[in-house]
């Protein structure tokens, strides 16, 4: 994937979280506790996880290119793959969210 569509995708899932957020700070009674914290405070967590592999695999590409002799290019290859996986299943559980929106909201009560 290309770093705009990732960007694209990062900046969706975390409007996403700040909208879950603000609707739990507004006062509306949502069951949605995931251990100490709120499912808007995982969602966050996880997305800033995601970015930090972004950010780790991308410095790790630029350091080899630049030829430092402390990065091999197979730590180069694995950090990569492991920030792709992660998007991935970031991507995976915001189609799974829409969809479960989506589903909520035709509901009829």
């Amino acid at each position: 994937m290309s770093s705009p569509a990732i960007q694209s995708a990062l900046s969706q899932m975390q409007a996403l979280a700040s909208q879950a957020a603000g609707a739990q700070a507004k006062g509306q009674q949502l069951s949605t506790a995931v251990g100490q914290g709120g499912f808007a405070n995982e969602l966050q967590a996880s997305i800033q996880r995601i970015n930090q592999l972004k950010q780790t695999a991308s410095a790790q590409a630029a350091a080899f290119q630049a030829g430092d002799p402390d990065v091999a290019l197979n730590d180069v290859m694995v950090d990569s793959q492991k920030a792709s996986v992660a998007f991935q299943m970031g991507v995976q559980v915001r189609n799974r969210l829409v969809t479960a929106y989506k589903d909520v909201m035709n509901m009829q009560v």
